[in-house]
């Protein structure tokens, strides 16, 4: 589409300039565009398809409203707003009738759709200056060259390729085919080789593949026994701390029996008024108390006893007499004679002749003294509190008590019993001072 400048004046008229589509100043139009007849104009309009019927494109417009004039050599037309109507193609005014006014007023309509049917077929904007259409036509000049040294490049190229020699381009395309041909042979000795490797990496991958499944096997394997081991180490750590434990606590009880007199706990000898008692059996007899004949046994076999476990504690062999533990019949054997003396008795009437009870007793005694005398040799500061001899027991220098009882009171040999019971605890209290009694 031509562009145009619109400007109003005072008296309300339209003035129309053409300008340039490059550079917007104003065109001066030719002369010759007021010569063109309405037959050129369609012979220009008619190949672009603009109408196919002159006379039905034409629009009305009212000839007295439009006004022509020419000023420095421009050429203006004056329309009033809302004057002309415009189509997709172009205006004409309808009614022409004599007169210059109208006749120039439409060449002037026509000369812009003129500029608007050259702008449609081509590249370049119309209507252009003639300063700017002398740089264009300078642009057009200098493509033109360099597209005909292409094109004469080209010619030259065509020509050197009709005339090459045929021979020569057999020659080139034998070699070409050779050198295709060994490279073709290279390729498939190198695809060859690749097979072979390939081939080879297959077998290597199944045989690894059999390895790792191997492995496999022998880590799951390996794990189970793992396990197993792991578990027989919990059981034997929780076996040896049982043992431990065990150990500690057989420790503890083997401290504290070290320090247990085992004699003292065995054998318990202390005084019940005027009785001695051994484990809480009293020895001996009073009037005004009665006294079973089976807890006076009982005695007698305690201390039996508790003589025979010192003299084995020191190693003591006893000579002439040697008595014998058998609870309450417990009695002394006479080596030489090969008899047995009663340490028991069984109450009722007694008879003078009667005397192997007083006889054992006294032989107890006797053996009291063989363990003194072995155990004075040992220790020399060893001394018992009360002095033995012949049967009799002596309290100081004068008083004496015989273990007898014929021709004895009951009190006499109470006492009697009771000193002797207090020698064995002092020879009781001895050998548990001794460092090897916890041996």
């Amino acid at each position: 589409m031509a562009s145009t400048r619109v400007d109003s004046n005072k008296s309300g008229r339209t003035l129309v300039h053409f300008i340039c589509q490059n550079c917007n100043s104003p065109l001066k139009i030719d002369s010759s565009f007021s010569e063109m007849s309405r037959d050129l104009f369609k012979e220009l309009a008619g190949p672009m398809g603009a109408t196919s019927d002159f006379e039905e494109s034409i629009h009305i417009v009212r000839q007295e409203e439009i006004l022509y004039e020419e000023e420095d050599g421009f050429i203006s037309t004056f329309v009033p707003r809302g004057g002309f109507e415009e189509s997709n193609d172009f205006t004409l005014v309808g009614n022409l009738g004599p007169g210059s006014m109208d006749t120039l007023s439409i060449r002037a309509k026509v000369t812009g759709h003129l500029f608007d049917l050259m702008s449609g077929v081509s590249d370049i904007d119309h209507p252009l200056c003639e300063e700017c259409t002398d740089h264009l036509l300078d642009n057009l000049d200098h493509q033109l060259k360099i597209v005909e040294d292409e094109s004469k490049e080209y010619r030259e190229f065509l020509e050197k390729l009709e005339f090459t020699d045929e021979f020569d381009k057999e020659l080139e395309l034998d070699e070409e085919l050779k050198q295709l041909i060994q490279e073709e042979k290279k390729l498939r000795q190198e695809l060859e080789q690749a097979e072979n490797e390939r081939y080879k990496v297959s077998e290597a991958m199944i045989i690894e593949k059999e390895k790792a499944k191997k492995l496999d096997d022998e880590e799951e394997i390996y794990w189970q026994e793992y396990n197993d081991q792991c578990r027989i180490a919990i059981e034997l750590e929780d076996e040896q701390r049982s043992v431990d434990n065990q150990l500690k606590y057989a420790q503890a009880q083997l401290d504290r029996l070290k320090k247990t007199n085992v004699f003292n706990a065995t054998f318990h000898i202390w005084h019940d008024g005027e009785f001695g008692t051994i484990n809480d059996f009293r020895l001996g007899r009073l009037p005004g108390t009665s006294i079973e004949w089976t807890e006076i046994n009982t005695a007698w076999g305690q201390v039996v006893l508790l003589l025979v476990s010192l003299a084995n504690k020191i190693g003591l062999t006893f000579k002439k007499y040697r008595p014998v533990p058998y609870g309450n019949h417990s009695y002394i054997e006479v080596l030489d004679e090969k008899k047995e003396l009663p340490l028991y008795g069984s109450g009722g009437i007694r008879f003078l002749w009667d005397t192997k009870f007083d006889l054992a007793m006294v032989a107890f005694l006797e053996c009291l003294q063989q363990f003194r005398d072995e155990v004075e040799k040992e220790d020399s500061t060893f001394n018992l509190p009360y002095k033995m001899s012949k049967g009799k027991i002596y309290e100081g220098e004068k008083a004496q008590y015989s273990v007898k009882m014929q021709f004895n009171s009951e009190e006499q040999w109470t006492k009697a019993l009771k000193y002797l019971l207090t020698n064995l605890k002092w020879a009781l209290a001895w050998l548990s001072a001794r460092k090897s009694l916890g041996d």
